[in-house]
Formats: C-alpha cells, structure tokens, sequence
C-alpha cells in the first residue's frame, strides 16, 4: 500500500489537529492509501491467511498508519460495516456538533460536513464505497489518547479504485491531559468520598 497526498483533506485536517472546545479537545485525521501491494504488505498478507480481500485492506491500512504496533490480535467483528453515508452522517452529527460550529466560525462558506463529503467524493467517490467502523476493545486501541472520552474510526473503501480513507476523530478531556486530575489513583481516592452517599 501507498500512502497518497491529496490537497482536499490538507484543509480538513488542519483544523482537525486540534479543536479546543474549553475542558474538551477534538481531533481527528484524514489519511488517503492506494491498495496496491507492496513487499512488505505481501509479507503481512501470508500472516493474516484470511479470504476477504477488504478486511486485509483494512487491516494493511492499520499496520501503515501505525507500524510499530501489532495487529495480529485483530478480528473481522471489530469491523463494523455501516449501511450508507447516512449513518455515518448521524454519528458525525452528534459528536462533531461542537467542532463543526467551530468550523463554521473560523472559515467562510460551506458547513465542515459538507467539505468532508466533497474532500472524500474527490478521493474514493463515496457513492461507490463501503463504509466501515474500526471499533477494537480500549487495551487495544492503538488510537486511544489518555483522557479519551470518546474515539471513532472510519474507513471508506473503494474496490474499483483500490483505494481507502481512513478517518479517525476523538474527544479528549483537557483536564485529565493538563493533570487536573493526576494521576487514576489520586482520581479513585476523590470519588471514595462519595461514596454511601445517597447521589
């Protein structure tokens, strides 16, 4: 696989970097591959021996996104597949709410949804992908940031094409990450006050 350059995402994921929302940070992240094999994807695909071409996509996109880390844990339930642009449009509707408003105040014109669909139209032609949600168990999540309140991660996947978008995007406390609450266990010692209390 190869990692590909478009100017589309550059905009996105400028401001994606980070969103300050007060006690909350979003980030997110837009990265483009071209599905092509390379020597060392062919080495990873013998390891995986699974049937479905998409799932060692996906998982090919992971080890580029991230190579130090280990995979081979990885199962095809951890892939969730969404019916269509809509459902993800619902969940980036309820968790991009803030960051979208924030869009909109630094830059003129479109809503950040809409930029998004146009970007990942020009790069995969959504009407032609799957959409798929990466949803692993938090100890094995490679993406989870301490403070991490909530994370997504999607990919849109073209056959035709052979190319796939990954997009991750999360919300961080900054409290937790600015040591507001030090360290889990000075954080465990604070909610034992409360506790027998009638809340």
């Amino acid at each position: 696989m190869k990692y590909l350059e478009y100017t589309p995402l550059d905009q996105i994921n400028n401001f994606l970097s980070h969103v300050n929302l007060g006690e909350r940070t979003i980030k997110g992240c837009l990265e483009a591959y071209s599905c092509k094999h390379t020597g060392t994807d062919k080495s990873s695909l013998s390891a995986w021996r699974m049937s479905r071409k998409t799932l060692i996509y996906l998982l090919l996109t992971l080890y580029h996104m991230y190579p130090d880390y280990d995979f081979s844990a990885v199962r095809a339930h951890e892939f969730f597949t969404e019916e269509s642009w809509d459902s993800f449009k619902q969940i980036f509707d309820v968790y991009m709410f803030e960051a979208s408003k924030e869009w909109l105040e630094e830059n003129e014109g479109a809503p950040l949804l809409e930029v998004l669909f146009k970007a990942l139209d020009e790069v995969v032609k959504l009407a032609e992908c799957e959409i798929y949600c990466y949803s692993p168990e938090p100890e094995a999540d490679p993406f989870l940031e301490k403070g991490a309140i909530w994370s997504y991660h999607f990919f849109f996947y073209n056959r035709k094409l052979k190319r796939v978008v990954s997009f991750r995007f999360s919300c961080l406390s900054n409290l937790v990450s600015e040591g507001f609450y030090g360290d889990e266990s000075s954080l465990e010692e604070d909610v034992e006050i409360f506790d027998g209390m009638d809340i």
